[in-house]
């Protein structure tokens, strides 16, 4: 990825992204999610970007939910394994909020203190979307949930990989976890949820056309993740 600018105008750059934050008190890192239906593609999406960005110098953190932190993996199995059978939406969204919560504390917030940029499969939008939009909870209820977990710890950027319900289909493969089994009207309400989260909140949710092949889809990516990164002063290491 080339740099900004020339070294004295990035130096100056640099200069006054930092004391900015500092006199905001805010955290120096940048959190990027990725979002989508089951067989979107986004995480190896993440896993592409992950590569490229430690390649260029950056330390990034590369997480998911749920399970994300070692508290967390106890409740993605009884989450997403289907030999804990059914059940229901309120007792699933709970679960959710557990592990989104010590998520942060764990791993997001500490990695976003020390500056770095942390990647994550999956976080709020996947509440709305899947609790909201596919299980059919009450919104506004959801919301205030969120609030609640994430202690004030929003993305800067996310990534919406938008495919067709037969694309994403198409791409899962082997045995299906507990929510990649539901029904096609599931996954259509939680695509046009998302849809809805995408135009409701543009300056931070772009929509990435994710029916491509991995190269063409990262390449849509990697400008979205350029801008944000320069955006908050977040530069590789050795960048003077």
């Amino acid at each position: 990825m080339p740099l900004p600018f020339c070294r004295s105008e990035r130096r100056l750059w640099r200069n006054y992204i930092e004391e900015t934050l500092r006199g905001k008190n805010m955290r120096r890192g940048v959190f990027i999610t990725f979002e989508g239906i089951d067989g979107c593609g986004k995480s190896f999406i993440q896993n592409m970007v992950y590569v490229w960005l430690t390649a260029e110098g950056y330390r990034v953190v590369s997480t998911l939910e749920p399970g994300g932190s070692e508290f967390g993996k106890a409740f993605r199995r009884m989450l997403l394994e289907s030999q804990y059978g059914s059940m229901d939406p309120q007792t699933e969204t709970l679960l959710f909020m557990v592990d989104r919560s010590r998520h942060v504390e764990e791993i997001i917030r500490p990695a976003l203190d020390a500056g770095d940029i942390v990647l994550c499969d999956r976080y709020i939008d996947s509440t709305i979307a899947y609790q909201g939009g596919g299980r059919g909870l009450n919104l506004d209820q959801l919301k205030t949930l969120n609030d609640f977990a994430i202690k004030g710890v929003r993305p800067d950027l996310t990534v919406y990989l938008a495919v067709t319900i037969a694309k994403a289909t198409s791409r899962l493969s082997g045995k299906k976890d507990r929510l990649e089994q539901e029904s096609v009207a599931f996954f259509q309400n939680v695509a046009d949820t998302y849809d809805s989260l995408a135009a409701e909140q543009p300056e931070r949710i772009t929509i990435i056309d994710g029916s491509g092949n991995p190269d063409q889809v990262f390449n849509l990516v990697k400008p979205e993740i350029t801008r944000i990164l320069t955006l908050n002063g977040v530069w590789p290491k050795g960048f003077d």
